[in-house]
């Protein structure tokens, strides 16, 4: 790979360049006999899910098939050249955030790859664990108001739904969070 100082940074990626390159990711697996399965986090999701952001800095994702890893990693870092994206445009970096798996349905198939989602919940519980900025505070409110839906869900019923997501040690942080948001949308009823 070419890792020279010339090589395009990246901004931000919007709906468009994420499906072309996951695209391209699959047609690479394929001509090779495979099928890559990722679960994507973060901000992917937030755009390719739920529409509630035009463009992600990355894409962080966890690989359902860790045995491919050494030839995903490859295929990733073949897609990032044709592009002159960086490396890592794909990445595992928000695996630290990932307590358990859960399934919140196929958010991007193409032959040779499938991306899937966590619930609502566990994205939910992933955001109010890092709790770092902005984009994490409507990311959360965007996924907290997914949850509620048109329905009269109140707060515990809902917290008992994220709780079990969040990351060991965040806990504390996490019900702050949930509340200040809470309090922020529907009130202190």
């Amino acid at each position: 790979m070419d890792h020279s100082p010339t090589r395009l940074t990246l901004a931000l990626l919007t709906r468009i360049q994420i499906e072309n390159a996951l695209r391209r990711l699959g047609e690479l697996a394929l001509d090779h006999g495979e099928t890559i399965e990722l679960l994507a986090v973060g901000g992917v999701v937030m755009v390719l899910a739920y529409d509630a952001r035009l463009a992600t800095h990355d894409v962080d994702v966890v690989l359902l098939r860790p045995e491919l890893s050494r030839f995903v990693r490859d295929l990733v870092g073949q897609v990032a050249d044709e592009l002159e994206w960086p490396a890592d445009w794909l990445n595992d970096g928000a695996k630290g955030f990932l307590t358990g798996l859960s399934d919140g349905g196929v958010i991007y198939a193409a032959p040779g790859i499938v991306v899937h989602r966590p619930a609502p919940e566990q994205m939910l519980a992933m955001k109010l664990s890092a709790w770092r900025d902005d984009v994490d505070i409507q990311d959360a409110r965007r996924l907290l108001q997914e949850l509620v839906g048109g329905s009269s869900k109140d707060q515990e019923t809902l917290w008992t739904w994220v709780e079990p997501f969040l990351v060991p040690g965040q806990q504390l942080k996490a019900r702050y969070a949930f509340l200040d948001l809470w309090e922020s949308i529907y009130g202190n009823d």
